[in-house]
């Protein structure tokens, strides 16, 4: 049997910290932006699911549901919202080369060259869209 030993830990000394501890620093404040602007991404999906449900309901209960989406005050949080998805898009991007690594060989691809490799496929991506939904002609 070990005489040391304490079926109870002490407890830890922590320091307190403030709960908007990451104002100290801009890349942090950046980051924790980019984190809540997760939440517009979130809204997003759910407003295009809710679209797709009125759209099962019938014609006349997804012309409500675009009469809703007209109304200024609507307009004006969507316009927000874009502006919280254009920039968590726009910062995931400029986060390519410290997630993704490519080599050729035994040489690693720049990393303004990932980062261009993406925003070419995302304009890509978006060209291909907007040429489906004016009826791919």
């Amino acid at each position: 049997m070990n005489l040391a030993y304490r079926p109870f830990h002490p407890k830890w000394h922590r320091k307190r910290m403030p709960i908007f501890w990451w104002l100290g620093q801009l890349s942090y404040i950046g980051f924790i932006t980019r984190e809540l602007t997760s939440l517009a991404v979130g809204y997003a999906a759910v407003l295009l699911l809710a679209e797709v449900w009125t759209l099962g309901l019938g014609a006349e209960a997804h012309a409500r549901f675009l009469r809703f989406l007209a109304a200024p005050p609507v307009v004006g949080f969507h316009l927000l919202v874009g502006a919280a998805l254009l920039f968590h898009s726009v910062t995931w991007l400029n986060l390519a080369p410290k997630a993704l690594v490519v080599r050729l060989g035994r040489r690693r691809l720049p990393d303004w060259a990932v980062v261009a490799g993406h925003y070419l496929a995302w304009i890509v991506a978006s060209a291909v869209i907007v040429w489906w939904l004016r009826g791919g002609r």
